[in-house]
C-alpha cells in the first residue's frame, strides 16, 4: 500500500453570498467560510502531529470557484501520485435549512469514498458528536449521502467527502460550532477517521 496524502477543501469564501447564521440574541454570529478554515486550519495540525501528509486547497480567504477547485485538486493529486502517494480529499462545511446534526456526502455509486464517510459516521455518532443526529441514508445499505450535485466529489481522481459539521442556522448546533471547544472537536473528528482510513488502506 502507498502512503496517505490528504488534501482539505474549506469550502466557500468570505464574498460567498449567504453562508451565515442569524444574527443571534447576543449579538455574535457564524460566518462558514470562516468555521470550515478554522477546521482545516485545526486539522491540519492534526494531520501534522500523525505524520500524515496534506495541503489545503484553498489557501486564500476568498471564494474559488468549483471548477478552479477540481483543476488544483487533480493537479495535486497526479503530482501526489506520482511520487507514490494515494489521495483523499475532504471538502469541510457547515450545515444550513434548519435541521440539526451531522451528514457527509459522497459521489452517487459505491465507491471507497463510502468507507471513508462511514468512518466518519462512526466517530461523530460514538465520540465526538454523540448527543446530535446522524443524518443519513441507508437507502443503498450505508450511511452517506449520494450526490452529484456537488461537483467536486465525482470530479476529483481520488476518494472524496465533504462533511456538514452541525447546522449554522439552528442555535444549539451553531453554539458549539462557534466555541473553540467544538471546533477542536470537529478537527479531532476529522484526524481521527483519516488516521483510521490511513491504518486500514494505507501504510
Amino acid at each position: 500500500m502507498r502512503p496517505l496524502y490528504v488534501i482539505l477543501d474549506n469550502g466557500h469564501g468570505q464574498d460567498t453570498p449567504g453562508k451565515r447564521s442569524p444574527v443571534w440574541p447576543d449579538g455574535t454570529q457564524l460566518f462558514e467560510y470562516e468555521f470550515n478554515r478554522a477546521i482545516v486550519n485545526r486539522v491540519v495540525v492534526g494531520l501534522q502531529k500523525a505524520g500524515i501528509h496534506c495541503t489545503r486547497l484553498v489557501p486564500e480567504q476568498h471564494d474559488v470557484s468549483i471548477t478552479e477547485r477540481i483543476i488544483r485538486a487533480n493537479r495535486m493529486i497526479a503530482a501526489a501520485n506520482r511520487d507514490g502517494y494515494q489521495c483523499i480529499l475532504i471538502s469541510v462545511h457547515g450545515n444550513a435549512g434548519g435541521g440539526t446534526g451531522f451528514e457527509v456526502l459522497t459521489s452517487v455509486g459505491k465507491t471507497i469514498s463510502d468507507d471513508l464517510a462511514e468512518l466518519f459516521y462512526q466517530l461523530a455518532e460514538t465520540v465526538f458528536l454523540k448527543n446530535f443526529p446522524m443524518r443519513r441514508d441507508r437507502s443503498d445499505g450505508d450511511s452517506d449521502k449520494e450526490t452529484d450535485q456537488v461537483s467536486i466529489l465525482p470530479k476529483t481522481n481520488c476518494p472524496a467527502v465533504l462533511t456538514e459539521n452541525l447546522f449554522m442556522d439552528t442555535r444549539k448546533d451553531c453554539q458549539l460550532m462557534q466555541s473553540s471547544f467544538g471546533r477542536d472537536m470537529i478537527a479531532e473528528m476529522h484526524v481521527e477517521a483519516i488516521k483510521k482510513y490511513k491504518e486500514k488502506y494505507a501504510c
